[in-house]
């Protein structure tokens, strides 16, 4: 799989930043790859979260800014079961090492400081952009293996019961006090391995009961 497959027609980047100047340099920047919505706050940008169901590829989040920070924003991000997969770079004017150590902590997948250089923003975003493809992939066919096996799982318990039942009548057809008796020990090891975590499967128990 190319990185050009990689990379999400039309993807959508949703800016956060309270200067004009910079929300208009960086959209005019992405509009030619990608879909572009901006917010001039993180309050802003969290209430059009909420009411929105469709949610960005990207998000670029400005750190200082008036009343929620873009770390406070982050933090309500990773919250929202929605939102905490989607990729945030904090695009922002600090530049110490202690600022972006905490930005990646709180979960950003990069940290560029600005004035930027729109070759490497590009780039990134790109970058990024991949990942997210990837990871989304992987987590679907984890959610699908996951699916598989409880379906397997279900279908095997039900043999089991199936041809435990098969052979209880089979000993009933030739004596009604045996038949009956493992029909008793059936329903009891069957109460056994509902109570009990971590027990052998439902066969298993019966197969050990009468070796």
């Amino acid at each position: 799989m190319s990185a050009e497959i990689l990379v999400p027609e039309k993807a959508t980047i949703f800016i956060v930043d309270d200067t004009p100047e910079n929300l208009t340099l960086v959209s005019t920047l992405l509009k030619p790859f990608y879909r572009v919505k901006v917010a001039t706050s993180g309050e802003k940008a969290l209430l059009y979260f909420a009411q929105h169901e469709a949610v960005p590829d990207l998000i670029l989040l400005d750190i200082v800014m008036p009343g929620l920070s873009g770390f406070d924003v982050i933090v309500e991000l990773k919250k929202k079961f929605k939102m905490r997969d989607i990729p945030v770079i904090f695009l922002t004017a600090m530049s110490r090492v202690e600022d972006e150590k905490k930005g990646l902590e709180l979960g950003a997948v990069d940290y560029i400081t600005k004035p930027i250089s729109p070759p490497v923003l590009l780039a990134r975003i790109k970058t990024h952009l991949q990942n997210k493809v990837i990871a989304d992939f992987l987590r679907d066919k984890n959610e699908y293996l996951e699916a598989e096996i409880t379906k397997r799982t279900q279908e095997i318990s039900a043999i089991q019961y199936v041809t435990i039942f098969a052979l209880t009548s089979l000993a009933e057809t030739r004596d009604s006090d045996t038949g009956n008796h493992i029909r008793r020990t059936q329903h009891y090891v069957k109460v056994l391995a509902k109570k009990t975590p971590n027990t052998p499967s439902f066969f298993t128990l019966f197969k050990r009961y009468h070796d």
